[in-house]
């Protein structure tokens, strides 16, 4: 049996998707997805370098009140449930699962990827993502690892599926919804659904969401949200820090070489990256402050919700009509120096943990002892970002336990822990380095 009669009788099989009248698009090349977002998805284009413009409609950031896990006998007992993990009966995540599907069969042709999470391969995980738009397809072939083509011969079964029909609203009456937005994990079913929203970093983030619960969990690996980069010597530096501090602008570092610029593990083997990928704020991009970046957009890339001139094709970065939150997602080998497999057998050296102050209190940079460490990490002092989460016009003071709270599954102490031991292990520098505003709060003083 072809991979590719393979993919569709499973997705037969699982979800009963009808390949005799959908056509199912399997590992797409990225000129076959650029020719189908063109010509079947409105908003469109090519941009003067290449890069596919997109367009997120309504929603252009994250919805986490609309984040659900299922409650269920198997990981219910470690999942932190409260305003971050919200319950859901698995007979609602059913229910949404079908309107899903059903979704997905009414559609002409679904985009099928099967990429990987994970640069190790001791603990990397195989991930199907099936969608109804190119844009959806493009997006995640950038931020998961791409298999070889031997890799793909024997893929096997995904060990974790995401279902986006965001285009398609949840029912917002059906029991545990409060919009017509879901964003659901099964760890039972080792599923994600998707309605409501096409904002594809939904995608992005739930995979990260469900490192932090494997990894931890079945390895012993602690999952981080962090970017991590490796001088010419061999030193790894992990830059902890929520959206719009700094994690990607600052680990682009022409001087070291790239392991990644958002997620990573940290194992008794090293670091390594859980991405194939990177996905780059856009607002006020220049070449001159962020030269790696600007020139990673290319044939390939996935410029969202951007705006650009018509005739010329030419990007303004400058432009937030549509949002602040502008993004593009690229492979990480477009970057010149990342290093490739993404992935370091040596241990971190600095512990670089990154706040936004908006209110101009915290000095730029200090040494932190251990204690100190775990203090800020466990805090996650920072100020939310005009445009990394939808509705958010402002920078907001916000305390996101290490760092990336929205993302935990599992409650904030397992990590610190887990952090606290490998950093003593090590002998790891810790630093608190201030990436918001100097001379005065937000309006008054000046970005760092």
């Amino acid at each position: 049996m072809s991979p590719q009669r393979r993919v569709e009788e499973e997705l037969h099989e699982n979800a009963h998707i009808d390949y005799s009248r959908v056509s199912i698009t399997w590992n797409p090349s990225v000129a076959q997805l650029y020719e189908d977002a063109l010509k079947y998805e409105e908003g469109s284009a090519i941009s003067s370098t290449g890069a596919l413009v997109t367009a997120s409609g309504n929603k252009t950031g994250r919805s986490p009140k609309d984040k659900r896990i299922v409650d269920e006998p198997g990981s219910s007992k470690n999942i932190w449930w409260g305003p971050v993990n919200t319950k859901l009966p698995e007979h609602v995540f059913l229910i949404n699962r079908e309107r899903a599907v059903d979704y997905l069969n009414t559609r002409k042709r679904i985009y099928v990827f099967d990429g990987f999470a994970g640069w190790d391969p001791k603990y990397r995980i195989k991930v199907r993502v099936v969608s109804a738009r190119a844009y959806h397809s493009l997006f995640m072939r950038n931020m998961l690892i791409r298999p070889t083509e031997e890799e793909l011969e024997s893929y096997g079964s995904p060990d974790f599926t995401i279902y986006n029909a965001g285009a398609f609203p949840a029912n917002r009456y059906t029991t545990g919804m409060t919009s017509t937005t879901s964003v659901a994990i099964n760890f039972h079913m080792n599923e994600m659904v998707i309605l409501g929203t096409e904002y594809a970093g939904e995608m992005k983030k739930g995979i990260f969401s469900v490192m932090h619960y494997y990894m931890p969990i079945k390895h012993n690996v602690l999952s981080l949200h962090s970017s991590a980069n490796e001088g010419p010597d061999g030193d790894v530096s992990i830059f902890f820090g929520l959206s719009g501090t700094g994690k990607t602008t600052l680990s682009a570092d022409p001087k070291r070489s790239l392991i990644g610029d958002d997620e990573h593990c940290w194992s008794d083997n090293g670091v390594f990256n859980v991405e194939g990928g990177c996905y780059a704020k856009c607002i006020h991009l220049s070449p001159e402050k962020e030269p790696e970046i600007f020139h990673a957009i290319r044939f390939g890339s996935v410029l969202e919700n951007v705006i650009y001139n018509p005739h010329t094709r030419v990007v303004n970065y400058d432009d937030d009509a549509l949002t602040e939150n502008t993004r593009c997602a690229y492979p990480i080998e477009y970057i010149p120096n990342a290093k490739i497999p993404c992935i370091s057998s040596n241990h971190p050296k600095n512990i670089i943990l990154l706040t936004c102050d908006a209110y101009g209190v915290l000095p730029p940079v200090s040494k932190l002892t251990s204690a100190q460490a775990m203090y800020h990490f466990i805090s996650g002092y920072t100020a939310k970002i005009a445009g990394t989460e939808d509705g958010v016009t402002q920078p907001e003071a916000t305390f996101s336990a290490c760092f990336g709270q929205p993302f935990l599954v599992l409650h904030p102490a397992r990590y610190a822990k887990m952090l606290a031991e490998r950093m003593e292990l090590h002998s790891a520098d810790a630093w608190l380095v201030n990436t918001g505003w100097n001379g005065g709060v937000y309006g008054v003083g000046e970005r760092i």
